[in-house]
């Protein structure tokens, strides 16, 4: 029986005198086992899934790139084997030839099947596996679907498997668009800038040594510009801010809640491959979290300092700060299967050389989803709900894990304790100093137990006994130091009958205790010893009460609450109030300190309205203002908004849109996001607005621009492309009008970019002229003063499809947006670093 060559199709299909990419021979990796994964602009964009079996790649077109989302099933066309030097392929094949257009190496790395799987099961119709990848990990499965009577090839279903490395609406290919080859952007491979590489021309052996020897050139420089500046020092430790802690849980969405971690608080200083980690109080623990500090670098992050909780987890799960000692004892060079450190990201406070602490913790925490998109575990960023933190508090109690953490969405950071940081703990948990131990009557056991304390003003108050939570390696431990703070001295009055038959020490060891509650008496009942502190000091360790917190005040008083405001519906001032109330969280992540102009209505959006941009004095001390030099030379006061008080003003004064700048008020001449406004003409239907708004995400992709969609709440959409403020309001409107030009140009019976009505008749026209100084944008959540109340929201990529016009909410869907907000599926939209391309 005669073998077929598998890679005669492949063979068959190309002529290599035309085209760059290898000649088909069958041979082997080193271990066996490569995958790669092309992005391949051909008839249609696609993504080519390769995985080595038998010394070929078995392939298959995946139409809309990998999810990591486990909901998301992708189809993926199988296609014929490729040779293994197609690994390395990546340039632009030539039109007519068989796939012709421009393939990026978008990711590699090995795969392995599952246990008790191999890739005989390809042949059973499907696959379990995992991947190790520079952007694909974890595992996956390949399912292949029965082919109908009409289908020449067969189809499959490529699905994430739900693991540390997925998660529901996490996006992937609209993030990661450059080569892990080389660093390029699909334009630049199109246009093949190489520097002093070139591809053209070259075949075969020639063309693969070319290509690296031009991935060892431009790897760093690829990176350089994905992390642009690289001038900024690395971050210095500062003060942390601390939480208040209360017995209740704040209520409103003016709240957003966190899982409090039981671990270690700690300070992630980064500026690509130099990592420092301090502790809470500032001590240097970069050895001590040593592969922590590896997994940093390997990120090549910009110069920045997060803040977040260093914990190791327990059989269940949860953070276990027992487990967490144990790890540090042992040494980073000894740690066990499944005790590995991991940081949980929460916080971050400056960025390539800027101070964010002055902004709100909601854009804090939305630019730290975007630094770390591309992080994986151990690396986390820590997730937060908005509201309903009860419920989260219940949640995690039941669950054994120590309680919430509560903070004011619309609050700054502040290196202190503060009460726009609150805790709730599911048990009570305090530090003391062990100021002695009082001796066993067991032969085996060193002592019974510890005598505890905290410092009131200047003196050491003796806080009564713990006498469990020790194994017999914690009883050595303590033993032995114990052995050298003995001292004759008692440090601090304790009662006789407690302190009978005591061995007193010198304070300076700190220990966390459980309890149930402090006794009339100031002593610690049912208490449970947790571990030792290495990282606080004994000088530091006071009492912490629970106080009492009004977590709710009325923000803004709201008049008339019962005026209709929109006559169609029937919705009043009253309803709108509450809709910015609960939103204001999610819009002031984009919406804070920007210059804005508002859409006042104050008798309803049937009656007059007008726009309104400067502040006559009327508006009062939450509302900000900003002074910008107009083009006529005289400076004026413009509005901003920085809190949840500041929108809430603006709708007393009768506001319904918000419009904003695409630069903010700290540098008014730098512009940080850039809108493109779809705007389909009256004869159009929304499907042309939404292939357009792909169209635009496609050719910014090509440019390397990550971008994201909004539905403006009347019939357009607007893609918004978050951008580093470190270019002029000049190049800002060149970039934007060129590009829309250019769209223009390409589909002139689909896309207009000038604003003639006459021009305009049955296409759609790319309004760039929003990224001009002064030009404004309407701000995602804000309510539109149109008939039904509709609003502005952002969306996923992935979510476009499913809607049929562009006001699918309206101020009445606070529960809705809400759950929208809390679910991760919007987590990192509308940040990116990234600078605006030179073309």
């Amino acid at each position: 029986m005669v073998k077929t060559d598998p890679l005669s199709s492949y063979n068959a299909k190309r002529d290599f005198k035309r085209t760059a990419e290898p000649a088909g021979r069958r041979k082997s990796s080193k271990d066996g086992n490569l995958f790669i994964v092309q992005k391949h602009d051909a008839t249609r964009l696609h993504w080519d899934f390769r995985i080595e079996v038998d010394g070929v790649l078995k392939s298959w077109a995946v139409t809309r790139g990998p999810s990591l989302d486990p909901a998301d099933k992708r189809l993926s066309v199988q296609t014929e084997d490729h040779p293994m030097d197609y690994a390395e392929f990546e340039g632009t094949i030539p039109e007519g030839e068989y796939g012709g257009g421009t393939v990026m190496l978008w990711d590699r790395g090995t795969w392995t099947p599952i246990a008790g799987k191999s890739a005989k099961d390809l042949e059973k119709g499907h696959l379990h596996f995992c991947l190790d990848g520079e952007r694909m990990k974890g595992e996956w499965l390949l399912i292949k679907l029965k082919r109908r009577s009409n289908e020449k090839r067969d189809n499959w279903l490529l699905r994430k498997i739900e693991d540390a490395y997925s998660g529901p609406g996490l996006g992937l290919v609209d993030r990661a668009l450059t080569s892990v080859l080389t660093g390029r952007t699909m334009a630049e491979i199109a246009a093949d800038k190489q520097s002093a590489h070139s591809l053209k021309g070259k075949k075969g052996d020639a063309f693969t040594a070319e290509m690296k020897a031009a991935a060892k050139h431009n790897a760093t420089k690829g990176r350089a510009r994905a992390k642009k500046p690289k001038d900024a020092p690395l971050p210095k430790f500062q003060p942390v801010q601390l939480a208040t802690l209360v017995d209740e849980v704040p209520t409103g969405n003016q709240w957003m809640h966190e899982i409090k971690f039981d671990g270690y608080r700690a300070l992630v200083a980064v500026k690509g491959q130099n990592v420092r980690i301090h502790t809470r109080s500032g001590l240097d623990w970069s050895e001590k979290f040593a592969p922590l500090v590896r997994h940093f670098a390997a990120l090549d992050l910009p110069s920045c300092l997060i803040d977040g909780e260093i914990v190791a987890m327990d059989a269940d799960g949860n953070p276990d700060f027992s487990r967490l000692q144990s790890v540090l004892k042992r040494g980073h060079g000894e740690q066990g299967e499944g005790d590995a450190l991991s940081f949980h990201a929460f916080d971050l406070l400056e960025l390539e050389g800027e101070d964010l602490t002055p902004l709100t913790n909601i854009e804090r925490k939305q630019r730290l989803a975007a630094l770390l998109s591309a992080a994986q575990a151990p690396i986390h960023a820590a997730d937060h709900v908005i509201g309903g933190g009860e419920k989260l508090l219940a949640a995690l109690c039941g669950a054994g894990q120590e309680g919430i953490i509560c903070k004011r969405a619309d609050a700054t950071y502040s290196g202190k304790r503060t009460q726009n940081w609150l805790k709730v703990k599911c048990i009570l948990r305090q530090e003391f100093v062990i100021v002695g131990y009082s001796k066993s009557s067991a032969r085996r056991r060193p002592f019974a137990s510890l005598l505890l304390a905290q410092r009131e003003g200047k003196d050491m108050v003796y806080k009564g006994k713990v006498g469990t939570g020790f194994n017999e390696a914690l009883l050595d431990e303590l033993a032995a130091k114990f052995a050298k703070l003995e001292t004759p001295e008692r440090p601090l009055e304790v009662p006789k009958v407690e302190a009978r038959g005591a061995t007193w020490l010198k304070p300076e060891l700190v220990a966390e205790i459980a309890f149930a509650e402090f006794t009339g008496e100031g002593r610690v009942r049912h208490a449970s010893f947790v571990g030792l502190r290495e990282d606080k000091k004994a000088a530091d360790v006071v009492p912490e009460r629970a106080v009492k917190v009004d977590t709710a005040p009325e923000l803004v008083p709201i008049s008339n609450r019962d005026r209709v405001i929109f006559p169609e519906s029937g919705q009043t001032k009253g309803n709108l109030a509450d809709y910015y109330a609960a939103l204001a969280p999610a819009m002031l992540a984009f919406a804070a300190n920007r210059p804005i102009s508002l859409v006042r209505c104050p008798q309803g959006r049937a009656k007059q309205c007008f726009f309104q941009k400067h502040d006559s004095g009327s508006f009062g001390e939450h509302v900000g203002q900003v002074p910008i030099r107009e083009k006529d030379g005289h400076t004026e006061d413009y509005l901003y908004v920085k809190d949840a008080a500041g929108i809430l003003t603006c709708v007393q004064m009768g506001t319904i849109e918000f419009h904003g700048w695409c630069s903010r008020t700290e540098d008014v001449e730098k512009p940080d996001r850039m809108v493109i406004d779809l705007d389909p003409d009256e004869g159009l239907d929304f499907e042309d607005a939404k292939r357009a708004a792909k169209d635009i995400r496609d050719k910014l992709s090509d440019l390397g621009l990550v971008s994201f969609a909004m539905l403006s709440g009347g019939k357009g959409i607007h893609v918004v492309v978050p951008l580093r403020p470190d270019h002029s309001w000049a190049e800002h409107a060149d970039f934007a009008e060129r590009f829309a030009r250019a769209l223009g140009m390409s589909d002139p019976e689909r896309y207009v970019a000038t604003m003639s009505k006459a021009k305009r008749k049955g296409r759609i026209f790319i309004d760039w002229l929003r990224n001009q100084r002064g030009s404004t944008a309407v701000m995602p959540y804000s309510a539109r003063a149109r008939a039904g109340a509709p609003v502005a929201i952002p969306i996923t990529w992935d979510e476009l499809a499913q809607f049929k016009d562009a006001h699918p909410f309206s101020i009445g869907d606070i529960d809705k947006l809400l759950e929208r907000e809390n679910s991760g599926l919007l987590t990192g939209w509308g940040t990116a670093a990234q600078s605006l391309p030179k073309i």
